[in-house]
């Protein structure tokens, strides 16, 4: 019965309960049996348990006895917080009829609250605002209330208030997801349409799509096809998540289950894309899908040379979980064999280093993260470069294009200042403020990309106190006074260690850069020179000094000439071993320049 079906999802920024709240509803409606029972049931990997944040959507189907005497199937489907993953988030709320919007009772809202909020009203969602943590001695739900009725007009009163650790009202919030969330609408007996709004790599099962019937329905043993892609597959099983995997016969409009695929990668199966039925298709696959898109490039390269198979085969396999990670083989003079990878966002990059440094015990080291940059050549063709070594000569150049993202800030008053201060370091425009709340601040800023994914958020957050939070999305391309800055070590350019940057400050990096590869680079047996170059010029240079014997020692008198003979004999020793001499950059060096970036 469709009535007695409700599919809703849990959205909220970064740490206000989302993962709390589903293990409460979990427990509550019996789904879990005390025994099976952790904290973050839904979050699978270590490192979301460890970092406390959903990386990977997952979906739950609940069965909910309500006080009006009726079961109701509940499908509940966790979303990821963090703004690297929002597209996720977007496909998942396409998913559903209705939204629990958790906010924490300590912070307020915050950027992404905002973010997927408005994700949220573009969907056409039913929205519930639910207040958490309040058994904390800093809460101030009456306040946050508050600001939550003048965001969303919602009544400040019947605004429930619950403590998802605690167990604290949470009853409430199962009863209204019953009475405000509507039943799915959609027809059995259509063509068959059903949105794929995540999937994961299974080594029995190939790639499982988590899926949400639109229309029709998918029987075990039809064959299903992608409405993007154009592949026919005939699922291996079917079934519904209650929480772990259970097959059923079939899967009607209105549920939300899973389809095996047996599909052996998850690019095949693409988060977005439409299953429909080959025999009957479906006139147009459902809206909104699109390829999720790199933004933050990286090297990633083996610390030892003999582990680059290993390397290779590590990626393969989180490629097969993680669609959104894209990775070609690159090489590099200073450290050899390694792979360009593209990653969604800074966060994004730090869970893949992460996963590949635990889960396949590999040493590696990561390049200072770069952005796509598209660069117009004089004869008009537009080339799109991810790495300052595949910068063309700069007289072929008409002009290079930076990625701009339009940024959201949301803190308190207080700090409106400082934050002014760090946008206009950074080469951010103002664009306009709002204040959702008193005492609170909406900026609204374009910046480019290049200068958000090193340090910003931290940086934000120091000057904030930790109580400012942002949110930001893909703007355009924009032109920029961009040049190349290149690193010379005894006259050889050293592909790792360049970097594309802004004219006004090529020369404040270059300076820097050379003093710190001065301190770094082991003194050799002939002077070496460091230069930066930008431009087709020099702008700094530190000599790293010879180490010298001291061929005077057995002159202790005698005439000055014989002294300087030596010294010549010396001097043109050294100026051959210059000529066959080659400099070993040690690998902090590599390291230090990413520290460089930070500073």
């Amino acid at each position: 019965m469709m009535e007695h079906i409700r599919n809703f999802c849990i959205i909220a920024h970064v740490d206000h309960g989302k993962s709390t709240l589903a293990d409460r509803l979990l427990q509550l409606t019996g789904t879990i049996s005390e025994r099976d029972m952790m904290n973050q049931v839904l979050d699978s990997m270590d490192l979301e348990r460890e970092k406390g944040v959903t990386i990977k959507a997952s979906a739950v189907r609940m069965v909910y006895t309500a006080q009006d005497g009726l079961d109701y199937e509940l499908n509940l489907i966790d979303t990821p917080g963090h703004v690297d993953f929002n597209y996720e988030v977007s496909r998942a709320l396409a998913a559903c009829e209705g939204a629990l919007l958790i906010v924490d009772a300590t912070q307020g809202i915050e950027a992404q609250t905002l973010a997927n909020l408005y994700l949220a009203l573009e969907s056409d969602l039913v929205i519930v605002p639910v207040i958490n943590k309040i058994d904390l001695p800093s809460a101030r739900p009456d306040e946050v209330a508050q600001e939550l009725e003048n965001l969303m007009g919602y009544p400040a009163e019947e605004i429930v208030r619950i403590s998802a650790k605690e167990g604290i009202n949470v009853a409430q919030v199962l009863e209204l997801v019953v009475n405000k969330v509507p039943p799915p609408k959609g027809n059995a007996s259509e063509p068959l349409r059903a949105l794929i709004f995540d999937s994961h790599y299974d080594s029995y099962k190939g790639v499982i799509a988590y899926v949400r019937v639109n229309e029709g329905e998918i029987r075990s043993g039809d064959s299903v096809k992608l409405m993007v892609t154009g592949a026919v597959v005939k699922p291996v099983e079917i079934g519904v998540f209650s929480p772990g995997m259970r097959p059923v016969d079939a899967l009607r409009a209105g549920d939300v289950g899973y389809v095996a695929t047996g599909l052996k990668t998850v690019a095949e199966c693409r988060v977005g894309d439409t299953f429909t039925n080959p025999q009957r298709p479906a006139a147009a696959a459902l809206p909104g899908y699109r390829k999720a898109k790199p933004m933050v490039f990286a090297g990633i390269y083996p610390t030892e040379g003999e582990d680059y198979p290993d390397l290779r085969d590590a990626l393969d396999k989180l490629q097969l979980n993680d669609a959104s990670l894209v990775f070609e083989p690159e090489t590099s003079q200073a450290l050899n064999f390694g792979f360009r990878c593209g990653f969604l966002g800074l966060f994004h990059m730090e869970i893949i280093q992460e996963r590949l440094e635990r889960e396949y015990d590999l040493d590696i080291v990561v390049t200072a993260p770069s952005v796509e940059y598209e660069v117009i050549m004089t004869d008009g063709e537009v080339l799109r470069v991810d790495s300052p070594a595949q910068l063309p000569d700069e007289s072929l150049i008409s002009e290079i294009r930076e990625p701009w993202m339009a940024l959201q800030i949301f803190s308190p008053t207080d700090y409106f200042g400082t934050i002014m201060d760090l946008i206009s370091k950074r080469r951010g425009v103002f664009v306009s403020q709002e204040h959702p709340a008193p005492n609170r601040v909406q900026l609204n800023f374009e910046i480019p990309l290049s200068e958000l994914i090193v340090d910003f958020f931290d940086a934000l957050k120091s000057r904030s106190r930790g109580y400012a939070s942002m949110d930001y999305q893909f703007l355009e391309y924009r032109p920029g006074n961009l040049v190349k800055l290149e690193v010379l070590v005894g006259g050889e350019a050293v592909d790792a260690l360049a970097a594309i940057v802004h004219k006004e400050n090529a020369y404040h990096k270059g300076q820097a850069l050379v003093s710190k590869l001065k301190e770094l680079i082991p003194r050799q047996l002939f002077d070496v020179a460091i230069q930066a170059s930008s431009g087709g010029r020099i702008i700094s240079r530190a000599n790293v000094k010879a180490v010298r014997k001291d061929v005077l020692a057995k002159c202790y008198g005698g005439d000055i000439t014989r002294k300087k003979k030596l010294l010549e004999k010396q001097k043109r020793g050294k100026r051959r071993m210059k000529m066959v001499g080659s400099v070993e950059i040690p690998q902090d060096a590599f390291m230090a320049v990413l520290r460089l970036e930070e500073e």
